[in-house]
């Protein structure tokens, strides 16, 4: 049988991913969190370069995000002219532009202009790939965002593990290495990918948004899962060592967390085959909820906040399935989504900031409880939105 005929096979059957451009994606995702995960640690490393101080030094990541939302919308705008592959292609090609010109920009204005090139990249394969498995894998696609979301955990433990052994002056190998495999990423990402685009069935044209409410509702979920995940990961260390627990162990403890919420996703994929994605959500809110709560006990906060990590783990990647469900006519909210939760993730560690300046530290438990608290609440309003819908 040829590569043909086996290329012909997987079209009819829906199927949207030869199995090596799964595994292709999963290296794309760590390669994003890698990405993502280097400008904190190169923070030191930049200022001596250029002269920068700690805001300075910071703009790198916000033009990043800012880059990686702008890739999401717009990627989204054009999905519709262009193939998938066409798509991942791009995408990954702007990433690799983007990590090489931040490693070789001469001065910081270049530099600038690098991240940003590299987050137009990040947000592309974000959007794309996750667009891609909500819908290329039937009743697997839950399970197979799970693992593949995962992967983006592992980029993001690689990240400041390849800085801290290079050393933060040399932080533009790090991102050398990032560029590399996104070059080879343009041919073998993208090859293994059914071109058509997804949805070109008429039944999917777009109209307009029937249901508002249940966007909204959406939108909402995941802004607050957002805020608690960056939260707790920017927060966590500042209240352990307030509580009385040492720098190392307060860091040491984040790390924990971050690593949680890896296993979570790989942990999660048997039960996506058995239960839906708007009962494992329910149940992800009040976990979370609970292990907040306990973080205020300061013998068991270490513990608790691993507890927040694992339960906010399936969430982003759980919740596209069930949106693509409740939406159909809908092609670009899943865009809408990943873009919101992109703009939550730099918006919520000031406005964070800013009410434990009004409450103190020992607020921290207290404000990211009230938002898990609202993320339940957001879940059961969604679930009684889309039953009544599906009704």
């Amino acid at each position: 049988m040829t590569d043909t005929d086996t290329e012909t096979r997987s079209v009819a059957a829906g199927r949207l991913f030869s199995r090596p451009a799964a595994v292709a994606s999963c290296a794309g995702f760590v390669l994003i969190g890698m990405l993502q995960a280097l400008y904190g640690p190169a923070v030191p490393g930049l200022r001596e370069e250029f002269g920068l101080s700690p805001s300075g030094a910071g703009l790198g990541l916000s033009l990043h995000f800012t880059g990686g939302v702008v890739g999401v919308l717009a990627f989204n705008a054009i999905h519709s002219r262009i193939s998938n592959r066409a798509l991942l292609a791009a995408s990954y090609g702007l990433m690799a532009v983007g990590a090489a010109g931040f490693a070789l920009a001469p001065d910081w204005p270049l530099a600038l202009c690098a991240a940003f090139l590299g987050g137009l990249g990040f947000g592309g394969i974000d959007y794309g790939l996750n667009q891609l498995f909500a819908v290329g894998f039937g009743d697997r696609s839950t399970a197979m965002l799970n693992v593949l979301n995962a992967h983006f955990g592992i980029g993001a433990v690689l990240g400041p593990a390849v800085v801290a052994w290079l050393g933060p002056g040399e932080y533009a190998y790090a991102f050398g290495a990032c560029a590399v495999p996104a070059a080879l990423l343009i041919i073998f990402g993208s090859s293994g990918v059914r071109t058509r685009a997804v949805d070109e069935t008429p039944a999917a044209v777009e109209r307009p948004l029937g249901l508002p409410r249940v966007l909204v509702g959406f939108l909402t979920l995941y802004i607050l899962n957002v805020g608690v995940e960056a939260g707790v990961g920017g927060w966590e260390p500042t209240h352990l060592e307030t509580v009385g627990y040492s720098a190392a162990v307060a860091a040491s403890a984040t790390s924990v967390y971050w690593l949680m919420m890896t296993a979570g996703r790989f942990l999660v994929v048997p039960i996506t085959l058995r239960y839906s994605p708007e009962r494992i959500l329910t149940i992800c809110a009040a976990g979370m909820t609970v292990c907040l709560l306990l973080a205020r006990v300061k013998e068991v906060a270490p513990v608790a906040y691993a507890g927040v990590g694992l339960f906010i783990a399936p969430v982003f990647p759980t919740g596209l399935p069930w949106l693509n469900r409740a939406l159909p006519q809908a092609k670009r909210a899943g865009a809408w989504v990943i873009a919101a939760s992109m703009a939550g993730g730099v918006a919520a560690p000031p406005l964070l900031g800013a009410g434990i300046e009004a409450s103190g530290i020992h607020a921290v438990p207290w404000l990211l409880t009230a938002l898990s608290a609202a993320s339940l609440a957001a879940t059961v309003w969604l679930i009684r939105l889309t039953r009544r819908n599906v009704d």
